[in-house]
């Protein structure tokens, strides 16, 4: 059975590349990358001067008393490795990346496209080598992406030959292998091991019986051992291009009457809605963009309780329009641009309906005039609550605009030692009112250093309200906060209290001197 042949590019020294043009380096500059003290990767400059990898700092520089020594920034060598990668998928459908620097096609599909692997060859040298080098910072690198290509039988054998620029023909991967040394192998215990048991190449490696080497080695070693012989026929996993939903409307000539605009954008509208399904989503908060003649633009998120349908994105269409042309910050021209930018989706029906058939027609009014509201006072203008997680029962909600993702910042299932017992208040008083908490003798009830109540309530006002009796009552729970800080330190303590009404507070006081007030209110 034929092997699988596979395409390999390979873009020399790429963490120096990035990290040299990120520093705005010259190309001839000897230039070493280094992670933990160490030289991960260095320039063709630096290695004639007697640097190698693995070599401390101390000693690479003191046998290239020029190096320029940098940090290693793997962030910025993806990023620079993206156009890269982009190009190879205009020639492949699929592009396995093993690191940045680094990545594979399978042959099988564009040598068909191209007519053989040299059409593929040629194809990627065009595609990949006039693509400068850029950073997030704007730098260029001077000319363009140096790399390598290699073919072989296999991922292993291609990123070998890719490595030496050549092509191994069909069936002759495991003579190519056989004379490289066992450093080849990215594992440094078992090239260790090797060493030590005099196999010093990856033939001398290949030739051990299968069988003995899984039982020495583990699965690990048997599966370097497949790559050393050339049997590493696993099919590249090629990344897919991601899909673009977004959906962009020009508009010629600038239009300045949201009736109009709105007419216009139908046709992406149902276009946004309809590729969407056709990968079987369905979007619930989208991303609306909208820019002037003269460069002004406007960006908001839309959420939907359910998912956006066409009628649904035209209305948000027209409500962000609406409040950005006849608002105070109104742009000075016509609108030439909308786009529409998925930020959430789900599958399609993933969104669960309510249990007597839909979310109902007053649901969806209240939505659509929240929305209209928000959007003609502003994006803080209406606010829903979510729960959060803290011990004081103000703590334990906040507020969020309407439409904005209901994450809480402090998770609620977090334990959260002294906080209250449940049932939590359903009414938080801000700011706390002024109470009274009497004992029999009609003195302000003392809770003590200890938490100890001496004499416990007996009755109850909220400010100047003549004071009733107290059915029954809970606590205290004193809370002590921030003890170490001057000025955030808080000694107070907290009761449930039920009157003869049947209301029900949450009072806290301060101890031991008795000054009481209602915090919260419970339903």
């Amino acid at each position: 059975m034929p092997r699988m042949r596979t395409a390999a590019v390979w873009c020399p020294d790429w963490p120096v590349t990035t990290a040299r043009v990120d520093a705005g380096a010259p190309a001839e500059a000897p230039v070493a990358v280094l992670v933990g003290n160490h030289v991960l990767a260095c320039s063709h400059a630096a290695r004639e001067s007697g640097v190698r990898r693995g070599q401390r700092r101390r000693e690479a520089q003191s046998r290239c008393p020029d190096l320029l020594v940098l940090a290693r920034n793997e962030a910025a060598e993806a990023r620079a490795f993206e156009p890269v990668v982009a190009a190879l998928e205009s020639i492949a459908p699929g592009v396995e990346i093993t690191r940045p620097g680094l990545a594979a096609i399978g042959m099988r599909g564009p040598t068909r496209y191209f007519g053989g692997e040299t059409g593929v060859l040629h194809a990627l040298a065009r595609a990949v080598g006039d693509l400068p080098v850029v950073t997030r910072a704007g730098h260029r690198a001077e000319g363009g992406v140096d790399l390598l290509i290699g073919v072989a039988d296999g991922a292993f054998a291609a990123e070998q030959a890719a490595r030496r620029g050549v092509i191994v023909e069909p069936g002759e991967s495991s003579a190519f292998l056989a004379t490289l040394p066992v450093e080849t192998l990215e594992a440094p215990a078992l090239v260790d091991l090797l060493r030590r048991l005099g196999l010093l190449t990856l033939g001398a490696f290949a030739a051990l019986p299968s069988r003995d080497v899984l039982a020495r080695f583990g699965p690990d070693g048997a599966w370097a051992h497949r790559q050393a012989g050339g049997r590493d026929d696993r099919p590249v996993a090629g990344r897919r291009p991601p899909v673009e939903f977004a959906v962009t409307l020009e508009l010629e000539p600038a239009l300045d009457r949201v009736d109009s605009i709105a007419f216009s954008a139908r046709g992406v509208a149902e276009q946004f809605v309809t590729d969407l399904a056709a990968h079987g989503l369905a979007c619930t908060c989208l991303e609306l963009q909208a820019a002037s003649a003269n460069g002004e633009e406007t960006v908001r998120r839309w959420r939907h309780a359910g998912v956006l349908g066409t009628s649904d994105v035209l209305d948000r269409v027209r409500w962000q329009l609406e409040g950005w042309l006849s608002g105070p910050g109104r742009p000075t021209a016509g609108v030439v641009r909308l786009r529409l930018v998925p930020i959430e989706v789900v599958p399609t029906g993933a969104h669960q309906q309510s249990l007597w058939g839909g979310a109902g027609e007053q649901d969806e009014r209240a939505r659509r005039a929240l929305a209209r509201v928000q959007t003609l006072l502003g994006h803080g203008s209406v606010l829903t609550p979510v729960l959060d997680g803290g011990r004081e029962p103000a703590q334990r909600s906040r507020l969020v605009p309407w439409g904005d993702e209901p994450t809480p910042v402090r998770s609620p299932q977090q334990p959260w030692p002294g906080q209250l017992p449940a049932p939590a208040p359903s009414v938080l008083l801000d700011p706390p009112r002024p109470a009274q908490l009497l004992d029999d003798s009609g003195q302000a009830v003392v809770v003590t250093d200890r938490g100890a109540v001496p004499r416990p309530p007996a009755r109850f006002a909220v400010g100047d309200e003549r004071p009733v009796v107290i059915t029954s009552w809970a606590g205290p729970w004193p809370v002590d906060e921030r003890w170490w800080s001057d000025g955030g330190a808080r000694h107070v303590v907290r009761c449930q209290i039920v009157d003869v009404r049947g209301r029900a507070f949450l009072v806290s006081g301060t101890m031991p001197a008795g000054s009481w007030q209602v915090e919260a209110i419970y339903d």
